[in-house]
C-alpha cells in the first residue's frame, strides 16, 4: 500500500497527513503543545468555539480557547452553531485575529448541541448545512472545511451525497466520522461507509475518523478508504504517543518501545507546567483533575494516589504530587478491574469540578 506521507488542505501543506481533533475541554493549547512535542501531528485544531461567544466577547475562558503560538501551528479554529449569520461573522472574527483555517462542526453528537440543529443536528437539514458552509467561505479568504458523521441515523445516510454541493460551494475538505448521530461513540466506525465519502469527493481531500487507536488501526483506516488523511480523537488522551507510533509506522520505521513509567511522569509533569502557563496554579490544578485518571492509570499507579490528587488545590502540591510517583511501586490491576476504575475516577472528576 502506498502512503501519501503530506496532507495539502487549500495552500496549506502539512508534514504529516495525521490531524488532531477539536475536543471540547482537552484540545487546549496545553495539550495541543504537549502532543507536538512527541513527534508526528501534522495539523491540530483548537477546542469547539461558539462564533456567538466569540462576537460578544463574553465565553468562558475565551482567552484560553483560543490561546495559541508560532509553535503551534499550523492549527485550524473549529466553529458550530446553526445560525447562517452567526457563523459567518465569527469566522470572518477569527480570520481578522489570524486563523488559518476555518472548520466547521456538523459532527458532534452531543444532546445540547445537536438538538438544536447545530452540529451532526445540521445533518437532518443538508440544504441549510451546504448554505451555511458557502456563506462562510465567501465571508473569509482562509480554507474553510467541514467535519461529518455519516448521517443522523442509518436510514439517513446523507454524507456522500453532501459531498459534490460542499465542492460546489468551495469547502476546501471534508472530515468524515464513520458513525451516526445515533450511534455516539457505539459500535464500530463504518469503513465502506467512509469510502463512500472518499469516492464521492473529486477535487478535495478527505480525512478519515473513528476508532484509530493504534498504527495497524491506521493503515486499515488508509488502506480501506483510499483517505488522504487521518484524524485521532480520543486515542491520544489513552496514549499521547499513538500519533508518534503511527507515523513512525507510515515511514517504515521499527517500531519504538512504548513509554516507560518515567516517560509518563515525566509528560503528565510537563502537561501540568504548560497548563499553569495557560489558566494560572489554581485554574491549572482544578482542570487537571480531569487528566489524572488516565495518566495514574498507565502508571499504574494505587487508588491511594488517585483519590489523594484528585481534591489537590494547590499547584505546588499538584507538582509534589506527580514528582513522588516516582518514588512510589507501580501495582498491578487487572485488566477486567481498568474501566470501573476509569469510571470511579471520572465520577470524581465531575463531581469536584465542571471543567466547561
Amino acid at each position: 500500500m502506498s502512503l501519501s506521507l503530506k496532507l495539502r488542505i487549500g495552500p496549506l501543506e502539512f508534514d504529516t497527513p495525521i490531524l488532531f481533533a477539536p475536543l471540547a475541554g482537552y484540545s487546549d493549547f496545553a495539550f495541543r503543545m504537549s502532543l507536538r512535542a512527541l513527534g508526528g501531528l501534522g495539523f491540530a485544531y483548537t477546542e469547539m468555539l461558539s462564533p456567538a461567544s466569540l462576537l460578544i466577547g463574553k465565553a468562558r475562558r475565551l482567552k484560553s480557547l483560543t490561546a495559541t503560538s508560532e509553535e503551534d501551528l499550523p492549527l485550524g479554529h473549529q466553529i458550530y452553531g446553526a445560525q447562517y449569520d452567526t457563523l459567518c461573522a465569527g469566522a470572518v472574527l477569527l480570520a481578522q485575529r489570524g486563523a488559518q483555517l476555518i472548520d466547521i462542526n456538523m459532527g458532534c453528537p452531543q444532546r445540547k448541541i445537536s438538538v438544536q440543529g447545530a452540529g451532526a443536528g445540521l445533518l437532518r437539514d443538508p440544504k441549510e448545512a451546504i448554505r451555511i458552509a458557502a456563506g462562510v467561505v465567501k465571508s473569509v479568504s482562509i480554507p474553510v472545511t467541514v467535519k461529518l458523521r455519516l448521517g443522523w441515523d442509518t436510514e439517513n445516510l446523507v454524507a456522500h451525497e453532501m459531498v459534490p454541493e460542499l465542492e460546489a460551494a468551495g469547502v476546501a475538505a471534508i472530515t468524515i466520522h464513520g458513525r451516526t448521530r445515533c450511534q455516539g461513540f457505539s459500535g464500530e466506525a463504518d469503513l465502506q461507509g467512509i469510502r463512500k465519502v472518499v469516492q464521492a469527493a473529486k477535487r478535495i481531500p478527505v480525512v478519515g475518523n473513528g476508532d484509530i487507536t493504534s498504527p495497524a488501526a491506521a493503515l486499515k483506516m488508509f488502506g480501506v478508504t483510499g483517505c488522504a488523511g487521518i484524524m485521532l480523537g480520543r486515542g491520544p488522551l489513552k496514549n499521547p504517543w499513538l500519533i508518534r507510533d503511527i507515523w513512525n509506522e507510515m515511514q517504515g520505521l521499527p517500531a519504538l518501545p512504548p513509554p516507560t513509567r518515567g516517560e509518563w511522569i515525566d509528560f503528565a509533569g510537563a502537561h501540568f507546567e504548560r497548563m499553569i502557563e495557560l489558566y494560572g496554579p489554581i485554574g491549572a490544578t482544578r482542570l487537571y483533575r480531569k487528566w489524572i485518571p488516565q495518566y495514574l492509570r498507565r502508571m499504574l499507579a494505587g487508588r491511594r494516589h488517585l483519590v489523594e490528587m484528585m481534591q489537590l488545590e494547590d499547584a505546588v502540591e499538584m507538582r509534589h504530587a506527580i514528582e513522588e510517583l516516582r518514588k512510589t511501586r507501580s501495582i498491578e490491576i487487572p485488566e477486567r478491574r481498568m474501566e470501573s476504575v476509569d469510571e470511579a475516577a471520572e465520577d470524581m472528576a465531575t463531581e469536584l469540578i465542571d471543567v466547561e
